[in-house]
């Protein structure tokens, strides 16, 4: 398969707000028209044309927005009871969305494990999937142009960020440490961290499966993006979740359909304008001391830290 890619990027930076929409639990969507009254003025903006192929897509995964993991306790750390479990469960959502993409289509899928001590259980890995995972990270100099080699990006098993009371088991990067990520003045999570990150590197985001907050949030953020929620949060500890069988389901047809969305009308890469200002802010003041002591780090109070840059690959996950 191949497209006419317009290789220009979403230049935009909407402060959070409260979407004005209804949606039903538990259902894929893709509403574009929210997306119009909510991008800033000029934006998108367009680069030259050229054709791509459309074969590689990176998939970022998390744990705690998969049907069935609803515990911090019992299921997403590495001392629950039933963390192994969780693991097999991350794992069949997984390989429903490579069964999905390569029914598209595409050819090379590359899942990257982002959940922080580890949520993929290798031996049941789709066999067709590769797998980038470890701790710690690799240099961004090593990772940075292996990932760019993709052509778009994928999030499987994704959660709302901190502060979000309907979601279940909302965190940004630490559920025992951080109270929030602040980007530019707006607040942000993991989903946009991630695209973020990936855009500055060409790689639109075009498909995400988790709890619903999550989907809403992703809307929020990426204009065109096709979802699929498999959990409605009731709150931080507590969820209606799919059968594992029917949310199989829904995520290999939702990603097949993302790609060929994506080939018909491309979804953009998400890129803000710089410079970043990131205040990180932690729920406890000895892990404000510990990154106070960073290179670039500005102590603004008690709790919270502030770090600048003009790259947004560096800033963004600090």
């Amino acid at each position: 398969m191949s497209i006419i890619f317009y290789r220009g990027r979403v230049r935009t930076h909407t402060p959070r707000r409260k979407l004005d929409l209804q949606v039903s639990p538990l259902t894929a969507r893709t509403p574009t028209s929210i997306f119009l009254r909510q991008m800033a003025p000029g934006a998108p903006k367009c680069g030259s044309r050229q054709e791509i192929s459309m074969k590689r897509v990176l998939m970022g995964t998390d744990m705690e927005g998969c049907a069935g993991i609803v515990s911090f306790e019992q299921q997403s750390r590495p001392t629950a009871r039933y963390y192994d479990q969780g693991k097999r469960i991350v794992t069949a959502e997984i390989n429903a969305a490579v069964d999905g993409l390569l029914e598209a289509g595409l050819e090379d899928v590359l899942v990257v494990d982002g959940h922080g001590p580890g949520a993929v259980w290798f031996e049941d890995l789709h066999e067709k999937a590769r797998l980038l995972h470890g701790r710690p990270s690799a240099p961004r100099s090593v990772r940075d142009p292996i990932v760019a080699g993709y052509e778009a990006c994928v999030m499987i098993g994704q959660h709302a960020m901190a502060g979000v009371s309907t979601s279940n088991q909302n965190h940004t990067q630490s559920s025992t440490s951080i109270d929030y990520y602040e980007l530019n003045g707006s607040r942000i999570g993991e989903i946009a961290q991630f695209a973020l990150y990936q855009g500055d590197l060409g790689l639109p985001l075009i498909f995400l499966s988790g709890e619903d907050d999550a989907c809403r949030e992703a809307e929020a953020l990426i204009p065109g993006i096709s979802t699929v929620s498999v959990k409605q949060g009731l709150g931080r500890g507590s969820a209606i979740s799919l059968s594992a069988a029917e949310a199989g389901r829904r995520i290999r047809e939702g990603i097949r359909q993302a790609v060929e969305r994506h080939l018909s009308d491309p979804i953009l890469p998400l890129v803000w304008d710089g410079p970043y200002v990131l205040d990180k802010r932690f729920l406890f003041t000895d892990a404000a001391d510990a990154a106070s002591s960073q290179p670039g780090a500005e102590r603004i109070d008690d709790q919270t830290v502030r770090f600048h840059s003009d790259n947004i690959r560096e800033i963004v996950y600090r």
